[in-house]
This record gives C-alpha cells, sequence and structure tokens, in this order.
C-alpha cells in the first residue's frame, strides 16, 4: 500500500499539533496507560487502521503488556484476560467508535457499566482518548498511511 499524501501531518501541522497535545493531557488523570492503549488498539481495530493498530500494539506493549493480551483484544468479549473494568472500557471504546450502529447512541448499560470502574474525570478521559484516536483513525485511513511508518520515521 502507498500513502496517498506521506506529509498530511506536516501539511497541517497546526492541527496535527493540537491532536498532538489532546494525547498529551490524557495520563495522569485516572485511568491506566495500559487501559488507554487497549481502547486505542481496540477502536483502531474496528476502523481498520493499520498504522495505529501496529503503534498502539506497540505502545502497549511498551508500557507492560502482554502479547497474550494484545493477541486477544479483537476477541476480549470471549478472551479470560481483561478485568471488568478493562472490558466496560473497551466496551465503551466500541460503542463510541460505532456510534452511528445504534439509535441510542452509546447504550445506557455500556455507559453505566464504565462509571462503576471509572469516575466522571476518568470517564471523560476515556471519551477523549476514543475521540482522538478516532481522529488518527479517519486521518491515517483516508491518507492510506503504512502501518510501522511511525517507527521508521522515528529512527531517522
Amino acid at each position: 500500500m502507498q500513502p496517498r499524501m506521506a506529509n498530511v501531518y506536516r501539511l497541517a501541522a497546526d492541527s496535527y499539533q493540537a491532536l498532538v497535545a489532546l494525547e498529551a493531557s490524557l495520563p495522569g488523570h485516572g485511568v491506566p496507560e495500559q487501559v488507554l492503549e487497549l481502547v486505542r488498539l481496540r477502536a483502531s481495530q474496528i476502523n481498520g487502521c493499520g498504522i495505529c493498530v501496529d503503534m498502539h500494539a506497540y505502545q502497549a506493549r511498551q508500557a507492560g503488556e502482554s502479547e497474550e493480551r494484545l493477541w486477544a483484544v479483537a476477541a476480549w468479549r470471549d478472551a479470560p484476560y481483561f478485568t471488568e473494568a478493562e472490558r466496560a472500557a473497551l466496551a465503551l471504546a466500541e460503542a463510541v467508535t460505532r456510534i452511528a450502529d445504534n439509535p441510542a447512541g452509546v447504550p445506557d448499560e455500556v455507559w453505566d457499566r464504565a462509571a462503576e470502574f471509572f469516575d466522571d474525570r476518568a470517564l471523560a478521559v476515556l471519551l477523549m482518548a476514543i475521540a482522538a484516536v478516532n481522529a488518527w483513525n479517519r486521518i491515517n485511513v483516508a491518507t492510506r498511511q503504512v502501518a510501522g511508518s511511525h517507527r521508521r520515521h522515528a529512527a531517522r
């Protein structure tokens, strides 16, 4: 696959920096980094964003996530490896990512389950992380960014 725009982020540098700043504001507000990476990974899987699936699996691994759990994220409902809080966060990530698929938007049962494990501040952070990864996914899918390219560019 060839990217449609190799330098989309340079062309829209101010917007890129705004998304980077949003991402930088998320850690340290009641949501463990591993949970943030799991929801980013799951949303990216749903959206078919190869570069983000690759990036967030890699970053989750760097944050101490096991390969076994990473392999199971796409089937988290049937895998025994996730805590109830992680399951609630993954369900929220799926509901927000697939918001158009449900006439109720995010179903009350999904929201209420997440609220059992995360306070309002942490829920806000989860929502911002999910919104941000969906924005990245849409930009990367539209411009056909190549999986692994973020590491190749960083190594230069």
